[in-house]
């Protein structure tokens, strides 16, 4: 499957953005320190291997996945629970529950935004039209 450079960025930057959201979401204490530079520089960490690994993936037969709905989805929260488990020790008493949570908290993020952002934001601007007009 060829996939292009465009593509390739495109890919990059949304799993940057959905790992990154999903570890602020779910570390211990993020919504009452959302400015806390610690707390970004571990997000941005995790969403930053996230979209490295998913990147390199682009160059195998995995990336065929990406194309499926649910196969990017899961593909994304695996990748997150993996970058998440790299970028900082857990700080919940299970070791590996806050890594599993945040790469389920991704795919969801995942999962919705393939509904949310498919044919140009179609049901964004649906909605939009219906409360604004």
């Amino acid at each position: 499957m060829k996939v292009s450079w465009q593509r390739r960025i495109t890919l990059f930057v949304q799993r940057f953005w959905q790992p990154t959201s999903a570890c602020m979401t779910c570390m211990p204490g993020s919504w009452a320190n959302v400015m806390s530079l610690a707390h970004w520089a571990i997000a941005f960490k995790t969403g930053l291997l996230t979209g490295v690994l998913a990147l390199l993936l682009t160059f195998t037969p995995a990336a065929r996945l990406f194309a499926n709905r649910y196969g990017n989805a899961l593909l994304v929260g695996c990748l997150t629970t993996i970058g998440d488990a790299y970028s900082h020790t857990s700080h919940y008493r299970i070791p590996v529950l806050e890594h599993l949570v945040t790469g389920a908290i991704s795919g969801l993020f995942a999962l919705a935004a393939s509904y949310l952002f498919e044919d140009r934001a179609r049901r964004i601007r649906t909605v939009w039209v219906r409360i604004f007009g």
